[in-house]
């Protein structure tokens, strides 16, 4: 069992959206935060179709059980229309929710009753290096990091069913795409232009469809959290810079079963590309977590100056890099940054076996920077 970084106890008396991916660990969360409270399982049929055709059950449920703890309701995108009542019980009854899913999409593609900001969002990653006591960083690489994948030792047949069941399977039917055969070849061209610029047109013509279709494509798993796109870094700029921005999905075991990449070891060919994504996932999940939301972009110039991620108002630029001897020339990108913005703290993240300072570059080993960003020393 995990201790995740996730607080909603800040939150007491209020309603709250907690959104997540298959299997980051939502409702083993909320079981053991919340042991008292009354939770529905929209998952189980007998509960889903109960309140399919009797909505006014399940108000009568939460007023007579709710005794002042908030009303855990798991799987809400499964019946939005049960929202009406929520936002009702929340106006005249002040019960408070937690409503965790797997997929806002329907609910926002539907235009159902969102509380009317009544509620606070919050989304739960997989696991990050804080919440793993003993954390296996090359463990984390070949089996990602959802929680039954960490621990596995047959990582590869669960993340197999994984994207058989529910990335193929289930987002097929849930957003009703037509030529699943076509899905299923994105994405897989999706996942070899994982932190990579997107460019819908090159995908387009390697599916044998149209640009629109692969825009549409990525929107589905953006909107379903299978991945989240990084933006380019535009703040005035003097040199001319990339805009197209970059995607990444969700879990790094999940693009690596997509590559077919095994195996991954320091010092292999897929071991840059591995520690890049497995940073920009701890920083995505430091900024929710504590509340400090911070954007994260990139900066790439037309001349192939680049820094991975660029954090907040460009208070921190970091470059990843997956050596253990960080030298001069993975400077430049850093350098040529600095001479355009004012930057609080560049730094590289690497496998170096200590610490070094570089001018005003600050070389970290990756677990001390992760030890310095989970207790808020970095940004």
């Amino acid at each position: 069992m995990y201790t995740r970084k996730v607080n909603l106890s800040q939150y007491d008396g209020l309603s709250i959206f907690l959104w997540g991916a298959r299997q980051t660990g939502k409702s083993t969360f909320l079981k053991k935060v919340y042991t008292d409270s009354l939770y529905i399982d929209l998952l189980l049929s007998q509960e889903f179709k109960r309140y399919l055709d009797s909505p006014e059950q399940f108000r009568q449920r939460c007023v007579a059980n709710h005794q002042n703890k908030p009303v855990i309701v798991d799987e809400i995108q499964k019946l939005p229309e049960l929202l009406n009542e929520i936002h009702w019980m929340i106006e005249n009854e002040n019960i408070s929710f937690i409503l965790s899913g797997s997929s806002p999409r329907k609910i926002l593609r539907k235009n159902e009753n969102l509380l009317g900001g009544r509620a606070i969002r919050f989304e739960l990653y997989p696991l990050s290096f804080s919440e793993i006591p003993n954390f296996d960083i090359l463990r984390a690489f070949n089996n990602g990091l959802l929680p039954r994948m960490y621990d596995s030792k047959n990582a590869n047949v669960l993340l197999e069913a994984y994207i058989g069941s529910y990335l193929e399977d289930e987002i097929i039917a849930e957003t009703k795409i037509r030529n699943a055969e076509v899905f299923s070849r994105f994405l897989s061209k999706a996942a070899f232009a994982n932190g990579e610029f997107v460019n819908y047109t090159n995908i387009a013509q390697d599916c044998g469809v149209a640009s629109s279709t692969i825009k549409e494509y990525y929107q589905i798993l953006e909107e379903t959290l299978i991945g989240s796109f990084v933006p380019s870094f535009q703040k005035k700029p003097k040199r001319r810079v990339v805009l197209s921005p970059k995607f990444y999905f969700f879990d790094i075991g999940i693009a690596n079963y997509l590559l077919k990449r095994k195996n991954i070891e320091w010092g292999s060919l897929n071991a840059g590309h591995t520690f890049e994504h497995f940073i920009y996932m701890e920083l995505k999940a430091y900024a929710q977590y504590s509340g400090k939301k911070f954007p994260i972009q990139y900066w790439h110039t037309t001349s192939q100056l680049e820094v991975d991620f660029i954090l907040g108002d460009h208070e921190c630029a970091i470059e990843v890099k997956a050596t253990d001897n960080v030298q001069n020339k993975h400077f430049k990108g850093l350098k040529s940054f600095s001479e355009e913005y004012i930057v609080k703290n560049k730094i590289i993240v690497s496998n170096d076996p200590f610490i070094r300072k570089a001018e005003d570059i600050i070389i970290y080993p990756w677990k001390v920077f992760l030890d310095k960003l989970w207790v808020g020393e970095i940004i």
